[in-house]
């Protein structure tokens, strides 16, 4: 039996606030053979899609309202306990739109991700598509990484590039980035299953190599080689 097939199936918990796109794209990589077990989805809206969807697919659920909570510190060290309680490899920030104490996610360095619409480290925070787009620039893109205190800030594992069309709008520019954020999120979400990715201190290593820049996943889902 192979090394991949004796690997256990990677536990996820995915913290979502909104429509849920990205976990979408996860929960159907999923039923296409992606080993992961989605095991919480977790957010701070009752009313966030994220949240029905995940119901819809037999998924657990948790919602906590912020108002509930003295401060950021007390709302992040309660979810991130409760989260823990399923007892995950991995979590997923997939459009959660809080920024969180560094405190809570300290354990967690390492075994969470980001997925983030900016070509990092351009665009840290919201706007980006506004942004790339008042910049003048030529491509943008989406990158996953590996979140730490620094808002957007962690070492990033892997991008996705698109070029930009003159004259077209934010909303149309970030309307055709959404399908290359969901495969490349899928993608680095596998190659963790598979063992082939992690962090190490502060350097991402892809198959036990250090990666001098992130790697660069095609449209398609497909990672470059790296040299």
């Amino acid at each position: 039996m192979s090394a991949n097939a004796e690997r256990a199936r990677l536990r996820v918990a995915v913290l979502a606030s909104g429509r849920g796109s990205n976990l979408k794209a996860l929960i159907e990589a999923r039923r296409r053979g992606l080993p992961i077990d989605l095991v919480l989805v977790a957010g701070d809206s009752a009313s966030a899609p994220a949240l029905r969807l995940a119901e819809d697919g037999g998924i657990e659920t948790l919602a906590l309202d912020p108002a509930g909570y003295a401060d950021r510190a007390s709302f992040d060290a309660d979810l991130f306990a409760r989260v823990a309680g399923y007892s995950p490899d991995l979590i997923v920030l997939a459009g959660f739109m809080r920024i969180l104490d560094a405190a809570a996610i300290s354990p967690w360095i390492g075994r969470m991700i980001n997925i983030h619409p900016s070509l990092l480290p351009k665009y840290r925070g919201l706007r980006t598509h506004e942004r790339a787009l008042a910049a003048g620039d030529v491509v943008h893109g989406a990158s996953v990484h590996f979140v730490t205190p620094e808002l957007d800030g962690g070492p990033v594992m892997a991008q996705v590039e698109i070029p930009i069309v003159a004259g077209e709008t934010p909303a149309a520019l970030a309307a055709r980035l959404l399908p290359c954020e969901h495969r490349l999120l899928s993608t680095c979400v596998a190659l963790i299953a598979e063992g082939r990715i992690a962090l190490d201190g502060e350097i991402v290593r892809h198959d036990g190599k250090a990666l001098a820049v992130p790697l660069k996943c095609g449209i398609d889902g497909s990672f470059a080689p790296v040299a």
